[in-house]
């Protein structure tokens, strides 16, 4: 084992032993650290794939924090059967630890960013992660087609929670997606009810933009 690849294993020791300290969902932090998040970042970044840090991944966009990625799974408070909607594919990071999430469920994720779209494609499915279907957005959000979904996660902020998301949650169904303003915003978890939306506030974050009709203007 090389430098590099003892000083990687370390920081993710670290990275997971704390995680645990913060996140009480061990499927999720086992879920995680069964992922290389190495393969996930640009190869100049690797070496920080384990730190608890959002890292650039190119086109504008990042992959997020790992300790946001857990607590996000964690509120979807999934048990291995659901269909998953993940809008923002990125690097196909969270797309990777959904699978492994739900192993006998289904994932869509949504991805505008063609060259982004495809590179998780490619690597989602080199790595086997075979119940993910990565799909190119288009100006609509999420993915009315595959509707309903028992669960959503939205890895882009919103500024309020977009009509048409909700309209793809199944009763019972639970969503998760930082709203806010483009500088600062707060990680919502709406579970959808029979009478409406119960909404619980999970904490700050900041997140890329989300783009579309519901959501920012394109710059």
């Amino acid at each position: 084992m090389g430098m590099v690849d003892k000083d990687l294993g370390k920081a993710k020791q670290d990275l997971f032993r704390s995680l645990r300290r913060s996140i009480h969902a061990e499927s999720v932090v086992k879920a995680m650290e069964q992922v290389p998040r190495e393969l996930f970042v640009p190869a100049e970044s690797r070496h920080l794939a384990y730190l608890d840090l959002p890292l650039g991944i190119g086109e504008g966009q990042t992959i997020s924090q790992p300790y946001i990625v857990a607590l996000m799974l964690a509120a979807l408070q999934l048990r291995g059967r659901e269909r998953v909607l993940e809008v923002g594919t990125g690097s196909g990071y969270q797309a990777a630890v959904l699978s492994l999430l739900v192993p006998q469920g289904r994932v869509i994720t949504m991805e505008r960013v063609s060259t982004l779209a495809e590179r998780a494609r490619a690597l989602l499915q080199e790595l086997g992660y075979s119940n993910v279907e990565v799909k190119l957005a288009g100006r609509e959000l999420g993915a009315p087609l595959y509707a309903p979904f028992d669960a959503i996660i939205v890895a882009a902020a919103a500024p309020q929670l977009p009509q048409s998301l909700i309209s793809q949650l199944a009763v019972g169904g639970r969503m998760v997606i930082p709203v806010g303003t483009l500088d600062q915003q707060e990680l919502v978890q709406a579970l959808r009810t029979d009478e409406g939306l119960s909404l619980r506030l999970l904490g700050p974050c900041r997140f890329v933009p989300l783009i579309g009709p519901e959501a920012f203007p394109e710059f």
